[in-house]
């Protein structure tokens, strides 16, 4: 049985005593004859409001709130209640001199500063949480020993980075987390889980595949002791899209969205998103050549133009080398001869040496 059904039943109860109770009492005042009527004809009143309305003032606030609450993210709340008490705390310490006022200050401004100082501590502690966190770390930490975690404060240490169906697949995240890179914790929603297992259970036989790669992956990460890897049931109402639903959730959270999807990321950084993108972590730690040098490379098979042989770094990046289809199956030295970087990554052409 849902709760929504035991929340009404409850409430149709007690409002049908109570509607029945008050009919009876109104009956046996002005018309003793038909309390009968009365009581029947009110309790049934009281059984159909208990009925209708009970959940609108139990069940559905306690929804919001747990929604609300699901949406703050853990260093807002903390932050929040520590906020709240302080407040709380200064305005204990003013109510007994604000109460000692003549009437009516007395009695209506303790009341007013029990408001206005719980929202303003909230609020202090919300805006400057980072700080207030640093220095709560600093000085359980003054002795010198390190973190468990490794990291120094706690913007680094509990920082939330959210994961796209998209680099999930790509697998390279599994990698990129073992060797400490990405402090914090990786949040995955569920609506993020449900699109993988789509995928995971698509008919096309590549689509399949990519999915229960992207499971394969979810479960090495959740072995990494270097990173915290949470499933959420946190979801936006109203959006269908997952893209959609990441850019208003890394919003609502302030946090980053990590991905290798180029229209997610042009999307989120027009509405202010921050995007890690692992294809711009790995063209960042590329091996640099400059026009000049020489280097060994394996030339493996014919390029675009007649001529030209390719090759690759170790790194993956693409080497093209000018007359070089005579020498394919063999490993030559070639001089770099010029280095260009396009949106898909970096091509450097070369020409064997004589």
């Amino acid at each position: 049985m849902s709760s929504d059904f035991i929340v009404r039943i409850i409430g149709m109860i007690l409002f049908t005593g109570v509607g029945s109770y008050w009919g009876f009492w109104f009956a046996t005042r002005n018309a003793p004859d038909e309390f009968l009527t009365y009581t029947l004809s009110i309790g049934t009143v009281g059984a159909l409001f208990g009925l209708i309305a009970t959940p609108y003032f139990t069940v559905v606030p306690v929804r919001l709130i747990r929604r609300l609450l699901v949406r703050i993210s853990a260093e807002n709340l903390l932050a929040g209640l520590m906020g709240l008490v302080s407040g709380l705390l200064v305005a204990a310490l003013l109510t007994f001199p604000i109460s000692q006022l003549p009437a009516p200050f007395g009695n209506v401004l303790p009341f007013v500063a029990v408001v206005l100082f719980g929202y303003f501590g909230v609020a202090l502690f919300v805006m400057r949480q980072s700080d207030m966190m640093n220095v709560i770390t600093s000085v359980l930490n003054r002795n010198g020993e390190p973190q468990s975690n490794g990291n120094a404060a706690w913007g680094q240490g509990s920082r939330t980075i959210l994961l796209d169906t998209s680099v999930i697949i790509d697998g390279r995240v599994a990698d990129i987390a073992k060797t400490g890179f990405l402090p914090g914790t990786l949040l995955i929603p569920r609506f993020v889980l449900n699109e993988l297992q789509y995928i995971a259970d698509s008919a096309d036989s590549l689509r399949r595949q990519r999915g229960r790669r992207g499971m394969e992956v979810l479960a090495e990460l959740q072995k990494v002791s270097a990173v915290s890897v949470r499933i959420s049931d946190i979801d936006v109402e109203g959006v269908r899209e997952v893209d959609d639903k990441l850019i208003i959730l890394a919003r609502q959270l302030k946090c980053p969205i990590l991905t290798n999807d180029y229209n997610l990321n042009r999307v989120a950084e027009l509405q202010g998103v921050t995007i890690l993108n692992i294809n711009e972590l790995a063209n960042a730690v590329k091996s640099v050549v400059l026009p000049g040098e020489a280097m060994e490379i394996a030339i493996i098979q014919e390029g675009k133009e007649s001529s030209q042989g390719v090759g690759y770094m170790d790194d993956g990046t693409m080497v093209v080398v000018e007359n070089g289809n005579r020498y394919i199956g063999q490993i030559r030295v070639v001089n770099v001869t010029k280095v260009l970087q396009t949106a898909a990554g970096r091509m450097i052409f070369a020409k064997p040496e004589e």
